[in-house]
């Protein structure tokens, strides 16, 4: 997996690329526990993203109650295979795809 940070004033998009998963996990992790104090805007472009374990969905819930304290997350080009993880386990009501 890799992941391009893209700043703009206080929005940070995170470029995910590859497969989000237990080895993966972690990387991701770090990226959301040193986002900028003056983030207010955190979107996760999954274009690029093959396939999500539950361990990156308990990065992304990580993220989102991190967010709900600063701003707002979200999720943008999520494919279907993701999408219907996302559906499986409830997380359509946790997060904001758009």
């Amino acid at each position: 997996m890799t992941i391009d940070k893209k700043i703009e004033n206080e929005k940070i998009t995170l470029m995910i690329n590859g497969r989000l998963d237990t080895q993966t996990a972690p990387e991701l992790e770090k990226e959301v526990e040193k986002l900028e104090e003056n983030c207010k805007e955190l979107i996760l472009d999954m274009t690029e993203l093959a396939y999500i374990s539950s361990a990156g969905l308990r990065v992304l819930l990580k993220a989102q109650k991190l967010m709900n304290t600063k701003g707002e997350m979200k999720l943008i080009n999520v494919n279907e295979s993701v999408m219907e993880v996302f559906e499986i386990t409830g997380f359509l009501d946790i997060l904001t795809i758009a």
